[in-house]
Formats: C-alpha cells, structure tokens, sequence
C-alpha cells in the first residue's frame, strides 16, 4: 500500500507531499490540474520510464519518494532478500531522482538499484489502470497473458515446467539444424581442433620452461668464456706468480689489526679490512665449486635449440608466450570436447529431438487444457460482472484458435511458441443477433472501459498488488452505467487500496478519501496544489462535477443525496 509520496519538481508541481490511505481514495479537479502528474509520479517510483521532459522548468533535476507498505508475499520478500534490501519493518521507501543532464539514481530503503530492477519492485507494489489499459484489451498477443494471470495458481507450475522443455526443445532443434546445414564444416572444425590439442598437449609445455632453457643455452654457448673467467678468478685468488691474493690481504689485515687498539680510525679500517678479506674467502669458494661443475654437453645444447624452436613455432600460431599457447589449449580443448560429445551423440540427435517434442508437445496439450478450464471460469465470471454493469446481453468467450482444437489429434500441426501452444482472443457479441466477433473489433470505447473493469474486478482478487490505480478508466460512461462502475472500484478497494482519477461524481462519492486537485497561478509560474476535502467540501466538488462552473442549490442537494447514498 501507498502510504506517502513526496514530488518535487516533477512538471508544474513545484513541492507536494501527500498521506494515502487505505481503501479508496479519488482524486478530482479540472482537467490540466495536475491529477495525472501525481499518477505519473507513482508511476516512475514504479519503474516507468524516466525522461528530461519532466522536469520542472528552471529545475536542474525532479525528485520523487514514495513509502510502501509490504505485501504478504514470500516471493516478494525472496526478491527483495536477493537484491540485498533490507525489509525486517515491512516498509520499503523507493526514492528516484532525474537530472536534467541525464543521470537517474534509485534507491529502495537506501539501496542503489537500476530501471529494470526498480520495474521487477513496483510490478508487486502498484497496478496502474489508465485509458492504456484499454489498448491491451485491444491487442490479441495480450490475452493469453491476461488468462494466465487469472489461472495463476493453477498455470504457473506448469507453465513454467513447458517453457524449460521449449528451452531444450529449440537448443536441440538449432543443433540439428546445425548439424544438417554445416556437416562439412563441422568435421573440418573438428579435425582441425584435434590436431592443434594433440600438437600442443604432446609439446608438454611448462610455463617458465621458455626462461630457463634459454639461460641453460646461453650458458652453453659462452661455456669458453666462463671457463677461462672462472679458472682466473681460482688461480688468483689462490696462487700465481705473486702468490695467492688472498694469502698477501690475509698479511694486510693481520698488519692493520694489530694497530686496530690505537686508534678509531684503524679499528674502523680494520673491520672493512677483515670484511672485505671473508667476503672474497666466500667468493674464491664460490667460484672453485662452480668451476668443478662446469662442464660442457654438447647435445644438451642441441636438444634445448630444437625444444626452443618448438616451442616458438607453438608461440608463431597459438599465441605471444607459452602463458598465451595453454590457455588457447584450454579454450580448444573445452570446444574439442564439446564437439565430440555432441559427435558422439549425432546418432541419436535426431531421436533425442523428437523425444523433445513429443514431451513438450504432452506438456503444452496439459498446459492447454488447464487454461480451457480457466477460461470457461473466466467466462462465468466475466458474465456476472457484465450483468452488473448492464451489459446483461452481452456475450463473452475466451477464443481459442483452431489449432488448440486440433493438436491433439494431429500432433505434427503444433506450432510451440516460448508460451504454449495456444493462441488465444477475447471474442465478445455485445447484442443479441449480432456476429460473435474480437474484441478488438467490436466493443465500443465505454464497453472496453466496462470489460476491462469486470476482469481487473476478478484479477484484483488473485494478483496481490497492494495498490490499484484508475486513471480515468470510466471515460466513455454516463448514468446507471457509471454508478455501476463506480460500485465495482469500490469492490476493488475492500481488497486493495485504491487510487482512482474520475470526472464522474458518481465514482467521487463512492471514496472514503476526496482529494482536489487544482492549479493556479503565482509569479506568472503554474503550480499544482492538493486539498483534503471534507465532508462539506466533497459536496460542493461533488455538485461542481454535476454541474460545471454554476453550482446551484439542487445541484448541492443532488450531490449530498449522492453522498449520502454512496455511505449508506
């Protein structure tokens, strides 16, 4: 339920903040008022489509808050639990602002959300009814959906179980189409990628294989040169011509230690002297065990150019470095085996779609006949509310196309779509004697209006929505007939709050909430105001929409008659 909203900026409304009750609330005044902009309002806390055209002139962006009590809805409480928003008090307050430059930033109880997830929100929170709705009534591919709203419980399990089947269906019929179509290039794409898997699998690679084998390489290949730096530095750390180098520093340091005590100076000199005299001991080690492991192989240096030029042919088709060469293994190899499951199953993929369709073909005659007996109900009731909004003679009739008819018998004549396969149109007579026909094609502008309120009369108990808004939905009606109207929103409102728009009086006085909208004019800026009417002033507004501009005293009394009919 809609318990408030606040708009700034949004049109010629400036500032407003209104308090919704529960029940019915309607919401009156001249045409240009601002009644729609406040509709409009509810609309994009709902998810409708943003744009820079609402915004206020003058306003650099429009703001919008609305606060929600929740339904009691499991699946409604899933959603929000899985979008991460908080709902432990049973209140969700959705706040949406839209720049002038562009920007548009939606929050649910603080939450940053998208459009599309805002839209997924405010389908379960608000039901907007306008002169729209009349135009989805008047499209066919929508009456399916309209059916399976009112077979909810019983459609929805198996519905969804069908369109899993479908799912599978099209990806096998794809595959042997595919298959069909592309057999020649399928075995070239295969031979193709197992010689590539095999060539790389069989190279072994590792990845920091390319590094070492090309410093063993260069070792090899200046084998001479660190032979003879390595046999010179032995020879002159440890003997020569001269005596062993380290022998004559070895005498320095003992010189200079023992002159170490005279001074700070000599101490310091001595301990570099005796670092320096270890680090070169540890380097004349170093370099006598490198020397007895060197040796020279040859044909190790051969084996590793061949394995070096191997791998940079890998490298040349496969990819910049031996990193790049295995993921592309992977990446084929993943293909690969795809290929060959599917290589290995062709023998049967024909078998297995038609295993396919026949289960989904079973499915879809169950989905149907579920909605056939939906339908039938929907007739019945459909009937009742019509005779209550004297369309008594009026006949209605959930249409199904022929091949609903036939597919049990002539199973190949199926034509599955991602829905079922049904297609289905209202059909409506709406005199005796007169050709059964769409709906589309004969109901008139106020029988549209009365049909489409005699199914939102029977939706309204099964959708859950906890906010129904009319806007205008009794254009076209007069007389018995729009109090007949009137009398089936406020059914609605004992089962979900509503929000209605009207210029009938009779629809006003049914509310327990009037507000008026008016607009008016102050340093040449238009400017939408709200007043809560009371008791008296809903009579004057009351008699204002009896009669126009003039008000008299009989209108007045007309008017509290209607009021006071419309409590009793």
């Amino acid at each position: 339920m809609l318990q408030e909203l606040t708009i700034d900026n949004l049109a010629i409304i400036k500032h407003l903040s209104l308090d919704f009750s529960d029940q019915m609330t309607v919401l009156t005044g001249e045409t240009g008022a601002g009644k729609s902009i406040i509709i409009d309002a509810v609309g994009l806390l709902a998810g409708g489509r943003g744009s820079q055209e609402y915004i206020r002139r003058g306003a650099d962006k429009l703001s919008l808050q609305g606060q929600f009590a929740l339904p009691q809805d499991p699946e409604f409480n899933h959603l929000l639990d899985s979008l991460g928003i908080d709902h432990e008090d049973g209140i969700l307050i959705i706040s949406r602002e839209i720049y002038r430059r562009g920007r548009n930033v939606i929050r649910v109880n603080g939450q940053l959300i998208n459009t599309a997830t805002l839209r997924q929100i405010g389908s379960r929170l608000v039901d907007i009814q306008g002169q729209n709705e009349h135009q989805l009534l008047l499209q066919p591919e929508m009456h399916l959906g309209m059916l399976d709203q009112f077979a909810h419980n019983e459609v929805h399990k198996l519905l969804t179980r069908y369109q899993d089947e479908y799912q599978n269906y099209v990806k096998l019929k794809a595959a042997v189409s595919k298959k069909q179509n592309n057999e020649q290039q399928w075995a070239q794409r295969l031979d193709m990628l197992r010689y590539q898997v095999n060539e790389i699998a069989e190279a072994n690679l590792k990845v920091d294989e390319e590094e070492q084998l090309t410093s063993e390489r260069d070792r090899l290949e200046h084998f001479q040169q660190i032979n003879n730096a390595l046999q010179q530095a032995v020879t002159v750390f440890n003997g020569g011509d001269q005596g062993a180098v380290l022998d004559q520093i070895a005498t320095v340091m003992n010189s200079i230690n023992e002159i170490a005590e005279f001074d700070g100076a000599y101490d310091s000199l001595s301990k570099s002297l005796n670092d320096a005299y270890y680090a070169l001991q540890d380097v004349a080690t170093e370099a006598s065990q490198q020397l007895d492991l060197l040796e020279f192989d040859d044909n190790r240096l051969s084996e590793i150019d061949q394995r070096l030029t191997m791998i940079g042919d890998l490298e040349h088709k496969y990819g910049d470095s031996v990193k790049d060469v295995l993921k592309y293994y992977d990446q084929i190899k993943q293909e690969l085996d795809s290929m060959e499951e599917a290589a290995d199953s062709n023998s049967d993929l024909e078998e297995r779609l038609s295993t396919a369709e026949e289960k989904l073909v079973k499915t879809g005659q169950q989905l149907s006949q579920i909605r056939q007996q939906a339908a039938h109900r929907l007739t019945k009731l459909v009937h009742q509310q019509l005779k209550e909004l004297y369309m008594d003679k009026a006949v209605f009739e959930v249409h199904f196309a022929k091949q609903s008819r036939v597919h049990f018998a002539k199973q190949s004549r199926v034509h599955f779509t991602p829905d079922g396969i049904d297609d289905v149109e209202f059909y409506i007579q709406t005199n005796p004697g007169e050709t059964m026909g769409p709906l589309a094609r004969i109901a008139s502008g106020g029988e549209l209006s009365r049909v489409m309120l005699a199914l939102k009369t029977i939706f309204a108990q099964n959708e859950g929505v906890t906010s129904i808004i009319f806007d205008e939905v009794d254009t076209g009606v007069s007389g018995r007939v729009a109090q007949a109207i009137a009398d089936k929103i406020k059914v609605i409102a004992n089962n979900s709050q509503v929000l209605c728009i009207t210029h009938l009086p009779q629809v006003a006085a049914v509310a327990q909430h009037h507000f008026l909208i008016q607009k008016h004019v102050k340093d040449e800026r238009t400017t939408t105001m709200v007043t809560i009417l009371s008791d008296k002033e809903r009579v004057n507004e009351l008699a204002r929409m009896l009669s126009g501009e003039k008000v008299t005293k009989l209108t007045k009394e007309h008017a509290e008659e209607l009021l006071k009919m419309a409590q009793e």
